[in-house]
């Protein structure tokens, strides 16, 4: 399926499939992610027509004073930036009841609106898909051989040592999966970065949902959440990062983190909630990460050149990287990532469960030997923690490295290069 406003230029996306599917089924879709992801452009591939919210200030009016005619036109119909208008929500939502069938509505968004623009549910009327930032698959620095699927029915894994360097992979940190970005420097990429951050702290932030918040303190924040990037740093840690020891809360620095999140610029990785066969017990924290690894380097002002000389800060965004493209990979899957941490301190940088209860545990590493044979038995151990009775065998034990050879080891884990994987 495919409307008749696909922008000349557009690449495809990964997600294209769940919004195609979700369109299928449902009479409303809205596809969320941060700003210059590529949403209005994944939602002209499959619009007739359109409303630019954010480009049109009398479209933002006429949803209030003639609300019947915003929604008129050409359908699958495309409101972008729905948010500016929130009241369209509800007009949406009752036109979805008529029962004229699915595929009515896309609707696009950057931020999550206020709660009361959508305390009337949008259950079973409105299926919600997230775009993330391209992939390397989707900037064509992934050959894509060896897919998340076949991974996760176990099938066995041999590749070629990719054409792609380790400085090719540190440039993709940088530069990361943003659309307008494709084919800039990494130089005239960060810049952008740069200014995407100062927006956040001077107006985004704010207006998520109308709290005034200091741009400094902001600015602060997201320098600490890049320092702590892929970890389950507390609270009480990024409040002394904004603000030192003046008096800035753990409950403050939490509910600028909840706004980061609204802007879906900041995500968490959830615990793995399981069953283990031994007296260890769960640490529930979450990890966090950038949308995008990009932005934790562009917090931290981290060149390629920098990060060469900072290869333990550069683990960390590469696997912010990783975890990125798992999760656009695992859309195909119905899939989702988790992490894991016990009481042991025994770690999984990722755990992919699908909703038939398939897994993988991933460990990521930058590479060398002597880190393989170390994330080897780390996913050993936890395989051997897991109540498999319950949960059943892992599809795989992966180990997911920058660069290299793909292929399974004798042991039972598998190596593979993140510049090999597809969804």
């Amino acid at each position: 399926m495919s409307g008749f406003l696909t922008p000349a230029g557009y690449r495809p996306r990964i997600t294209e499939s769940a919004v195609g599917e979700a369109l299928s089924y449902m009479p409303t879709v809205v596809i969320e992610g941060p700003k210059g992801c590529g949403k209005t452009w994944l939602a002209r591939h499959f619009a007739r027509s359109e409303v630019l919210f954010d480009q049109d200030i009398d479209a933002r009016t006429s949803v209030s004073v003639a609300p019947g005619r915003i929604l008129q036109g050409e359908e699958p119909r495309l409101l972008d930036e729905w948010q500016l208008a929130p009241e369209v929500w509800n007009q949406v939502r009752h036109a979805s009841d008529e029962g004229r069938g699915n595929g009515r509505f896309i609707l696009t968004g950057s931020a999550s609106p206020p709660d009361d623009a959508t305390r009337h549910s949008g259950a079973g009327r409105v299926s919600r898909v997230r775009l993330r930032p391209m992939s390397l698959l989707e900037t064509g620095q992934s050959a894509g051989e060896v897919s998340l699927r076949s991974l996760l029915a176990g099938e066995p894994v041999a590749v070629a040592r990719p054409d792609v360097s380790f400085g090719d992979i540190v440039d993709a940190v940088c530069r990361g999966g943003w659309p307008r970005l494709l084919g800039e420097s990494v130089r005239t990429s960060q810049r952008f970065l740069n200014d995407y951050l100062d927006e956040i702290c001077r107006t985004d932030i704010t207006a998520v949902d109308g709290v005034a918040r200091d741009p400094i303190r902001v600015r602060r924040l997201l320098e600490s959440l890049g320092r702590n990037v892929a970890t389950t740093a507390a609270f009480a840690t990024l409040a002394r990062d904004i603000d030192g020891d003046t008096g800035v809360d753990r409950e403050t620095a939490s509910e600028y983190v909840r706004a980061l999140e609204r802007l879906f610029v900041v995500e968490q990785v959830p615990h793995w909630s399981v069953h283990l066969r031994s007296k260890a017990t769960l640490r529930k924290s979450p990890k966090r990460h950038f949308v995008d690894p990009s932005l934790a380097a562009a917090a931290l002002g981290a060149t390629p050149d920098r990060l060469f000389t900072e290869l333990t800060a550069f683990g960390f965004l590469f696997e912010s990287l990783v975890v990125r493209d798992l999760r656009i990979y695992g859309q195909s899957s119905d899939a989702v990532v988790h992490h894991y941490r016990d009481s042991d301190e025994l770690e999984a940088d990722a755990i992919i469960e699908t909703r038939d209860r398939r897994w993988i545990a991933v460990e990521v590493k930058l590479g060398g030997q002597a880190r393989i044979e170390e994330a080897a038995r780390s996913l050993l151990r936890l395989k051997n923690k897991v109540d498999t009775e319950r949960v059943g065998e892992p599809s795989k034990l992966l180990i997911i490295t920058a660069t290299g050879y793909g292929y399974d080891r004798p042991d039972g884990t598998t190596v593979l290069p993140i510049t090999a994987l597809g969804p």
